[in-house]
């Protein structure tokens, strides 16, 4: 390997110091230079995220290794600076500029009305007892007695109750749109993320002694419950349709929308028991349960927890995934409908590491070119056609 190559890798691991760079920018500035410098990182970088069947063997393994590299650092800041670094910069910094700039992968997606599909922000309606709603988004503020926000979060100022009638509790909905997500502080101090197109129920005060329950009736969430030694060894149950989760300590993720046939539960920190019917399980940090909604059976496995909730840290984390499922997930931040024309597009799998606040053509421009001719999107209005 020549030094000029040995400077680009340097380069997209953000390791090249003044002279590298230098160097580099001196490379750039010829037509021989650009052919060199978009060639290498083609071959040795770019290629390797096809997950086509076209002699990627090895590829598949090398990009599996890095994605799972640092595995145990489930600590969401932690992963959120590596996934940065490492990949969103590499993937969409450069393979951006390679599309847009030179074409040199090909990147064609078709929009015919630019601009009317947009990122995701922090919005929510907000469901008071009364049945009043409240629309928060960034730049309103709101508060009723206890209740605040600043249009990116809700906070619930702690308060207890005594525990004389649990049944008159009074209860809020949160629920947040296709296109949006929101933070909230419940009363106890439990901390929960909500993804777009998620609904929660949960009371504005707990009674102190007893159970503190919430209820997703569907979309996902992403909980870091209060400890119990805080509230007289209070627990903790979240309540599906499918499922109660038992919690015994403190950070997991609930993915259970309406249209999903399987429901999955992953365990950051902590402990946490699942029971569907007469079945229950205790899931371990580093796996995840899933249940399909047509049975009792809770089928437990061991994953890597950082990629389940990148979508906390701003990141959406693609692993060898079916396009079918990244769309649905795509088609939720962006509010978007999706066509297939053809039903083996959907089985086309794409590895990759990408900020929630790009666009989404420049998301579908990477995938697009890593599909070695296979994919093809259209844009029209809000509608993505896969052609």
């Amino acid at each position: 390997m020549d030094e000029i190559e040995k400077i680009i890798i340097k380069f997209l691991n953000q390791e090249a110091n003044h002279s590298e760079l230098e160097k580099l920018e001196d490379l750039l500035k010829t037509d021989k230079g650009i052919r060199v410098f978009n060639s290498f990182v083609k071959t040795q970088y770019i290629s390797t995220l096809s997950m086509t069947e076209f002699d990627v063997n090895k590829a598949k393994a090398s990009i599996k290794d890095r994605l799972k590299k640092d595995r145990r650092l489930t600590r969401m800041n932690r992963y959120r600076r590596m996934a940065v670094a490492a990949s969103v910069m590499f993937i969409l910094g450069l393979a951006f500029y390679l599309i847009n700039k030179n074409g040199n992968l090909d990147g064609s997606v078709i929009v015919n009305h630019p601009q009317t599909i947009v990122a995701g922000t922090d919005k929510a309606i907000l469901t008071l007892g009364n049945g009043d709603e409240v629309a928060l988004e960034k730049g309103r503020k709101f508060q009723i007695g206890e209740v605040s926000s600043n249009g990116e979060e809700l906070v619930y100022a702690e308060k207890k109750r005594s525990n004389d009638v649990e049944k008159e509790q009074s209860f809020n909905y949160l629920t947040i749109p296709r296109g949006g997500q929101f933070f909230i502080k419940l009363s106890d101090g439990t901390e929960v993320w909500l993804n777009s197109e998620t609904k929660l129920k949960y009371p504005v005060t707990f009674a102190e002694g007893l159970t503190r329950k919430v209820e997703l009736i569907y979309g996902e969430v992403y909980f870091k419950v209060s400890s119990s030694t805080q509230h007289k060894g209070a627990g903790f149950h979240v309540l599906t349709k499918s499922q109660e989760i038992d919690v015994l300590g403190t950070e997991f993720n609930i993915r259970a929308y309406n249209n999903d046939e399987v429901m999955a539960t992953t365990l950051v920190e902590g402990k946490i028991r699942i029971k569907k019917g007469e079945v229950s399980e205790t899931l371990k940090p580093n796996q995840q349960a899933k249940i399909s909604k047509q049975s009792d059976q809770i089928d437990i496995q061991e994953i890597d927890v950082s990629q389940e909730i990148s979508w906390v840290n701003g990141l959406f984390a693609f692993n060898e995934k079916p396009l079918e499922e990244i769309l649905t997930v795509l088609s939720r931040w962006y509010d978007t409908e999706v066509v297939f024309e053809n039903a083996k597009q959907k089985k086309f799998v794409f590895t990759g590491i990408l900020e929630r606040t790009q666009s989404v053509e420049d998301i579908l421009k990477l995938i697009e070119a890593t599909s070695e001719g296979q994919i093809k999107f259209e844009i029209n209005d809000k509608t993505i056609s896969i052609k």
